[in-house]
């Protein structure tokens, strides 16, 4: 009989095991007051420690042209996702000529993502990835810098929490680009209105991330009235790629800033070669910056392209797959014991030694009894079924094909069906 340790085999449903996703808990952000963002408290460390991670790996995804789930694909060595966050690129922000007002406006392909937010956003959520949206400019004269007064981006900040509330995400992103300040009849910037807009936007989403790819009129406007927009903002980061070049943003400290500016994409111009990403790391890692970016992921495999700023960032080389890689090893009929990584000792038992339709599985202390041996057998297409010897005509089933979080995972008369087929994954 061949034991597998659960840090490599993700089966059990429970909350004491990995489940067969291999999906880690959601990440919660440090909790902040409605008059008081992290910046301005003092404990800047905090947005960053909630991650596990230092720096933060950052991806903006054009989803026009590219689907945002390639982000949950690369992960490092060890098991852990190599990006944090993942940046919907892009909303716009618009302006109706009738009312004389902003607007937040979702093209085709940015509507597609959120509305689908099930097939898009959560599973890379599922996963600990924050999901955000970034704001552009629209070659309309609407942009954050221009607000005529706090009401106007008080009412602009209520659309973007009520998009962040409506499809789940995990925050905003603003990028001051292509506003073109002054287009039909619009106010050139000033001062207050991009502090009015974070300050709104914070008092609105206390808890969910903001962050500010600096570049444009917002990025020389950053204090009014004694209020810095660092003191709103969770992190910010350099706009230029190719370049390293840390951000000035009064009130954010290093450690919430973003000096390498990395494009994966080798068709573009800009496009930043592995060399270059891997003296950015070594850059960033020395001068304690707490943000690494990324732009423009698409379908290609680029892990290797990873592995050099991955290595120095983490010591970690960079995989890549959709999480559905089996499980070297694995001997089709043979039997084996399902050991839980939270001790590294428990195993997968049914419960009381149960051979009825319905019973539980449960973790327990290892006895050698049947109960806690399962033979394993191929099905096809990389599954496998698994089936316990003290009632060899059941299998391992998810209780009434549910597919929620807590859904019973039980025994059952082995029947073929995708709730008793399991895919072991390759950590």
């Amino acid at each position: 009989m061949k034991k597998i340790s659960l840090v490599s085999l993700c089966i059990l449903l429970m909350s004491m095991l990995s489940i067969v996703s291999c999906n880690s808990d959601r990440l919660e952000d440090s909790t902040t007051s409605k008059d008081q963002s992290l910046s301005a408290r003092g404990d800047l460390n905090s947005k960053v420690a909630a991650f596990g991670k230092n720096p933060l790996s950052v991806m903006y995804v054009e989803v026009n042209n590219n689907d945002i789930r390639e982000v949950g694909k690369y992960k490092l060595a060890d098991g852990r996702q190599l990006f944090d966050v993942a940046i919907i690129f892009a909303a716009n922000i618009n302006y109706n000529t009738s009312t004389q007002k902003a607007y937040l406006h979702f093209n085709d392909q940015v509507t597609n993502v959120l509305t689908n937010k099930n097939t898009y956003i959560k599973p890379l959520q599922d996963k600990g990835i924050k999901v955000m949206l970034s704001i552009l400019g629209n070659h309309q004269g609407a942009g954050f810098a221009n607000f005529p007064t706090q009401a106007a981006a008080q009412a602009f900040a209520q659309e973007l929490a009520d998009a962040v509330n409506t499809y789940g995400l995990d925050g905003i992103d603003f990028d001051d680009e292509y506003a073109n300040y002054g287009a039909n009849g619009t106010a050139q910037p000033n001062q207050s209105s991009f502090v009015y807009l974070v300050t709104a936007l914070r008092d609105l989403l206390p808890t969910k991330i903001i962050s500010f790819y600096n570049i444009g009129p917002s990025a020389s406007n950053l204090s009014y009235n004694g209020v810095t927009v660092g003191s709103k903002v969770d992190y910010a980061w350099n706009p230029y790629y190719s370049t390293y070049s840390a951000p000035n943003i009064p009130g954010l400290d290093s450690a919430h800033k973003g000096a390498a500016a990395v494009n994966v994409n080798p068709g573009t111009s800009s496009f930043t070669s592995s060399s270059t990403a891997t003296s950015f790391a070594q850059r960033t890692k020395n001068d304690g910056y707490g943000v690494f970016l990324y732009y423009d992921l698409g379908a290609t495999n680029i892990a290797s392209y990873f592995s050099g700023a991955t290595n120095v960032l983490y010591g970690q080389n960079t995989v890549y797959g959709d999480g559905t890689t089996p499980i070297g090893g694995i001997t089709s009929g043979a039997t084996y014991q399902l050991v839980s990584a939270t001790n590294g000792t428990s195993v997968l038992d049914v419960l009381n030694a149960g051979t009825t339709d319905g019973t539980k599985v449960q973790l327990w202390a290892s006895n050698s009894n049947t109960a806690q041996k399962w033979k394993i057998t191929d099905v096809g297409g990389g599954y496998y079924k698994l089936q316990p010897l003290n009632a060899p005509t059941k299998s391992l089933d998810v209780s009434n094909s549910g597919t929620a979080n807590g859904t019973q995972v039980q025994i059952y008369t082995d029947n073929g069906t995708n709730a008793q087929k399991w895919k072991l994954i390759k950590l």
